[in-house]
């Protein structure tokens, strides 16, 4: 007969944690007082001026075709100033790019002959 090896588990012991009451704080809390002016009275404003907006300076509005709306439009010292700061980094970024890649492709055989005399004469060396 075949004996089946067994394993003698010891009883689980229960272990006692520790209980630790969350913190609690109090919060002040106060109820904000507005006091209106003793003078407040309503302003009249004449007839026409409530709709409109303040006029912006450095803006001017410009008529969109077949609607009643005005489009906010800045001037044009200000389109001209962001027009040409667009166009010369622009331009600038396309330029680096081609001398990047230009001097990239020029190094690239000089680098190849420097690397394979480095390494020709440190296998001579060792």
């Amino acid at each position: 007969m075949v004996e089946i090896p067994t394993i003698a588990i010891p009883p689980v012991k229960t272990i006692e944690t520790i209980s630790i009451p969350l913190p609690t704080a109090d919060v002040p809390s106060y109820t904000p007082l507005v006091v209106p002016p003793s003078d407040l009275q309503a302003e009249e404003e004449p007839e026409g001026t409530a709709s409109e907006e303040p006029e912006s300076p450095g803006m001017r509005k410009v008529d969109i075709p077949f609607t009643d709306q005005q489009m906010p439009v800045p001037e044009t010292e200000i389109l001209v100033t962001a027009t040409t700061t667009a166009v010369v980094s622009v331009a600038a970024t396309l330029t680096a790019t081609a001398a990047f890649k230009y001097v990239v492709t020029a190094m690239k055989p000089i680098l190849k002959t420097g690397w394979k005399k480095i390494s020709q004469s440190k296998k001579k060396v060792s």
